[in-house]
């Protein structure tokens, strides 16, 4: 049965299926971009300063979400592309991807909110929590900015002043709330009421919480961006510098050829982690650093594989009948030998992508990594070792994802390799 279901099928299903899960909060997304635009045109200084990346992440994630089906339903060559029958590393490769353009509306949670730790703390995987929500009368407010009143009620933060955890709640001439047995009065009048009862509604912990709180699903989806982010970035770099280095070693040859060859055989020799961790120290940990140092350290298997192929291209025909019309060097490079050699370049791009995600979270483990002010799953591993006896989500998770993932991404790579490769087995 899954053999009769292609890839955008599973896309299109998925796209759906957070749509109709997330409906009401792209209702809202989509408010607060109307009237982005509408004060666009009013008071421009106004949107300027309430302008963020979260926000911009959350409209940019909107618009895709929009456009994407749009846009396989409108290209025939997507369509044809994506029209292979769905695999298991397909599917986690879709899931991944849908992560990464969608976090903000596949969980409407900061991967940072915590509040009311003593109650949200550590629970396992299928948890709901009660809370109530604060009146917004009773809550003062030194902002006088419409729109940044409205995005702060929309785009979720990573705290939230209106919402009070509670294990339970009894109603008299005031409420009592219980916070892991901890008491405390609030007045009737500030917190929403209905029927003189507390609303009391509850918040579902899909994947489970960490030892702050914080949604171990959030953080998942979000480690899922930095992951690929990193990745992605990492790799073309590496598609650069190995590129460039192994054209211009075939093109002149002689000493050019043997010193970038011995460069890159003694870059081979030498454990990339002592680099990594000697730039890192440098210029400090943050995703710039980590993805120029990750693809500055991966060129090196590019470029054999380049060379080799760029030798055989070297002296073919329609090569040396561009050169002699006198086309230029980067066109030669980008017209005539990348589109002859796209296939081995791509299979090892695909393998290098798992290998730069694997270091990321491997740096991130050791306190390397991005830094603190983006949830990563190596980071999430080595958060979760401390409390494996008592919170075996933390690390199993996060572990489990990053397995998965890797081995999704190489299985791809294999599939592709035996495609154009039959010979391989």
């Amino acid at each position: 049965m899954i053999s009769k279901i292609k890839i955008w099928h599973f896309i299109l299903l998925v796209l759906a299926l957070i749509i109709a899960i997330s409906f009401s909060y792209i209702i809202d997304l989509l408010f607060v971009f109307v009237v982005l635009i509408k004060s666009f045109f009013t008071n421009t200084d106004d949107v300027y300063s309430q302008l963020n990346l979260t926000v911009l992440d959350n409209i940019i994630s909107l618009l895709l979400i929009i456009l994407l089906p749009v846009f396989i339903f409108s290209s025939s060559k997507v369509k044809k592309l994506l029209a292979q029958p769905l695999k298991f590393s397909n599917l986690i490769l879709v899931l991944l991807a849908v992560s990464f353009l969608f976090a903000p509306i596949v969980t409407t949670r900061h991967p940072d909110f915590q509040k009311n730790i003593s109650v949200t703390k550590l629970l396992p995987p299928l948890s709901s929590v009660d809370y109530v929500e604060m009146n917004e009368q009773s809550i003062k407010s030194t902002n006088n900015s419409k729109l940044k009143s409205l995005i702060d009620q929309v785009i979720p933060n990573s705290y939230n002043e209106n919402i009070i955890f509670i294990d339970s709640a009894i109603v008299g001439s005031s409420i009592k709330l219980y916070q892991s047995s901890v008491q405390f009065e609030v007045q009737k009048n500030s917190i929403n009421m209905l029927d003189n009862q507390p609303v009391i509604k509850s918040k579902l912990f899909i994947l489970g919480s960490d030892e702050y709180g914080r949604d171990v699903f959030t953080r998942i989806v979000c480690g899922s961006r930095i992951s690929l982010l990193v990745g992605f970035g990492a790799v073309l770099v590496s598609f650069i510098l190995g590129l460039s280095f192994a054209f211009i070693a075939v093109e002149r040859g002689g000493l050019v050829n043997l010193f970038l060859s011995r460069l890159t055989d003694l870059f081979l020799s030498f454990p990339a982690i002592f680099l990594v961790v000697l730039i890192i120290a440098l210029f400090g940990s943050n995703v710039i650093s980590i993805i120029v140092v990750l693809g500055f350290s991966g060129w090196m298997s590019l470029f054999k594989v380049a060379k080799s192929e760029m030798l055989s291209v070297k002296n073919k025909e329609y090569y040396l009948s561009a050169k002699l019309v006198g086309l230029k060097n980067i066109n030669l490079l980008i017209k005539e030998i990348l589109p002859a050699i796209l296939v081995p370049v791509s299979i090892n791009l695909i393998f290098q992508l798992s290998n730069v995600i694997l270091a990321e979270s491997a740096l991130s483990y050791l306190g390397l990594g991005t830094g603190t002010e983006y949830p990563s799953w190596g980071s999430m591993i080595e958060a979760g070792q401390r409390y494996i006896t008592q919170s075996w989500w933390l690390i199993f998770i996060p572990g489990l994802t990053l397995v998965i993932s890797l081995l999704s991404i190489n299985e791809v790579g294999r599939n592709i390799n035996k495609q154009f490769n039959p010979a391989i087995k």
